[in-house]
């Protein structure tokens, strides 16, 4: 008894930190570093000027503004030694797209053979008021079609039964969505008929292919905290028509930030044969994409992406002195398929001015 008693007394007396340590519960969603929102998507352009051309001209954005970058602390950002980058930024509603040309170093273009079901894929969805008519500008507008025409997903699926859409591509081969919502789909701010509504009215998400959504899930809603918003499950001959791929089956989950476009994870039940990104893209690639996303702590967000993404394409968390772009410090880092996500920290109006 002498003995116990005497081995209780030494442990009470050790420092904390000689003690084994207690274990700790599994990280949950609700201990991730909860993203603020979803902000500009980026995707690099070969030709600013045609770019923003072609989206103001046809799709009714507006140009919001147009910064020149180059130097170390961008270089390391991006993880693109030497780089001069031109990014004008435009908007539509309240949601924007970066339009980034490198001037240096040059990168590749969309390969031809491009498919809707590569795991590089990635496209925004426009909400328009009126499908035909929206389609009849495109048509004006000879856009390269990537569906056979709009498409109205069948009324036996319940979560996405009377939406219409169609895929087409920009002069860079970017694919981009249409989309009209009928009474009671999509946000409520979507509703109502043309009117004197606009024809484009905003940016509802941005959709990305995934390999494995429950691995997809651990890296945007586990590491990220972004909230499950919506599933579904599409086939059919209508969403072959859309995605033009045959036998095209596809688990959908919507996910939401407090703020922004949505992000949208479509994993390809079937097909299972689409490609993976490049292992050597990068920034300066014409099928290169960036969803920045803002948060509060960009150290803790930057090392929850890590632990369930690809990594860091930048060294680690990177303040660029230029901030006309909205942000101070930001971090890229690359999801479970390679889809680049811009970590970052808002500038507020009252920091910017004071510079």
């Amino acid at each position: 008894m002498a003995r116990i008693r005497w081995v209780l007394l030494l442990l009470l007396s050790l420092p904390s930190s000689a003690l084994p340590a207690a274990r700790t519960r599994p990280a949950r969603a609700d201990d991730a570093p909860a993203a603020r929102g979803v902000g500009c998507i980026g995707l690099t352009v070969s030709d600013a000027d045609r770019a923003s051309e072609f989206y103001t001209r046809v799709l009714d954005f507006r140009r919001e503004l147009s910064t020149e970058v180059a130097g170390e602390s961008w270089e390391r950002l991006q993880g693109v030694f030497g780089l001069r980058a031109r990014t004008m930024r435009v908007r539509l509603g309240n949601e924007c797209l970066d339009l980034t040309e490198y001037l240096a170093p040059r990168g590749r273009p969309v390969p031809a053979d491009a498919r809707s079901n590569d795991r590089s894929f990635q496209h925004v969805a426009i909400v328009v008021s009126d499908m035909d008519e929206a389609y009849r500008r495109l048509r004006d507008a000879r856009v390269e079609h990537a569906s056979t025409g709009p498409q109205r997903l069948p009324d036996w699926n319940p979560n996405a039964g009377g939406i219409r859409a169609f895929y087409f591509r920009d002069p860079d081969r970017h694919v981009l969505e249409v989309i009209w919502f009928p009474p009671g789909k999509g946000d409520r701010r979507w509703q109502g008929s043309r009117g004197a509504r606009p024809l484009f009215l905003g940016i509802d998400h941005t959709a990305i292919v995934v390999g494995d959504t429950e691995a997809s899930l651990r890296f945007w809603r586990g590491a990220l905290g972004f909230r499950v918003a919506g599933t579904s499950e599409n086939w059919g001959t209508e969403q072959e028509h859309l995605n033009s791929v045959f036998g095209a089956r596809l688990r959908i989950t919507a996910l939401r930030a407090p703020e922004g476009p949505g992000v949208e994870l479509l994993e390809y039940l079937a097909p299972r044969d689409g490609r993976p990104l490049p292992a050597d893209e990068r920034a300066n690639d014409h099928f290169h994409w960036q969803t920045t996303v803002r948060v509060a702590d960009l150290d803790a967000a930057a090392r929850a992406a890590r632990g369930s993404g690809l990594g860091w394409i930048s060294p680690g968390p990177v303040s660029v002195a230029e901030q006309q772009l909205g942000f101070s410090r930001a971090l890229l880092a690359r999801d479970p398929d390679g889809h680049v996500v811009q970590l970052s920290v808002a500038v507020t109006n009252e920091a910017r001015s004071t510079r």
